[in-house]
């Protein structure tokens, strides 16, 4: 409770290191919201946590219902695909820089050399706009099995009486996808969604180890305030307190 507290009140002052803090009143809120960098952070935010939050959903949705089926060493391919999740942030990281590597990538060999879809080899992840799509693509990839693994321990639990029956009066696949799968994972999916929105939100190793200061979500801007530079933290105090506000309202949707 304390660092929240603190926060609170260091949002109200011009924060010196010296320890000669200014009373501001509002004035880092104010300064904030007529941030255009700020703005600009809010809708990275927003479109790294939506995209990559459905992403991951749908991504596990669709392997829990392939790994439901019967198949020859299905145990060993449920426990594979649990190693994104489980591998050090830290390796998987660096697995992925060096797949993008402009020069001895994987992705840009295939890229350019072998379909010729793209005429010279680039740094996506340098690049804002390119090193975001790679950071969605990032999240997907090592967070689908946390959602696989949820909604697959509901559909073991769903009665394969109900698939019989539908199948009996003529329900084709779509339609016992539809009203049987989906209603009886609904709740769960619902919840995965606002849970995984609420972590996405506060994502941050991730996605700086993987582009650095190049995709500036909040946390990552909150940070730069924070630590690089000029060590606005009074402006940065202001910030986690903004992104406190937005995270209960998402808290308060999900306990609802």
């Amino acid at each position: 409770l304390y660092p929240i507290i603190y926060n609170i009140y260091l949002s109200f002052f011009n924060v010196s290191l010296a320890g000669r803090n200014v009373f501001l009143g509002l004035g880092n809120y104010l300064g904030v919201l007529t941030d255009s960098e700020f703005w600009s952070s809010v809708l990275t935010t927003m479109l790294y946590v939506v995209l990559s939050t459905f992403g991951t959903t749908i991504l596990g949705l669709i392997v829990a219902m392939v790994m439901n089926r019967t198949f020859p060493l299905r145990w060993l391919a449920r426990s594979l695909i649990l190693l994104p999740y489980v591998a050090p942030v830290i390796s998987v990281v660096f697995a992925w820089q060096f797949f993008f590597d402009p020069v001895n990538g994987i992705f840009m060999h295939v890229m350019v050399e072998k379909l010729g879809w793209m005429d010279q080899r680039v740094n996506l992840i340098s690049e804002p706009g390119n090193a975001l799509w790679v950071a969605i693509l990032f999240n997907m990839w090592r967070n689908f099995p946390f959602s696989y693994l949820m909604i697959l321990s509901r559909l073991q639990a769903i009665d394969e009486t109900l698939y019989e029956a539908a199948e009996i009066d003529g329900a084709s696949g779509w339609q016992k996808f539809r009203f049987i799968t989906l209603a009886e994972i609904y709740f769960v999916v619902g919840a995965l969604i606002l849970l995984r929105f609420i972590w996405n939100f506060n994502k941050f190793e991730e996605v700086f180890l993987l582009t650095g200061i190049n995709v500036k979500t909040m946390p990552i801007y909150i940070y730069l305030k924070a630590f690089i530079g000029t060590m606005e933290l009074g402006t940065a105090s202001a910030l986690a307190v903004v992104q406190f506000v937005i995270l209960v309202g998402i808290i308060l949707v999900y306990v609802k």
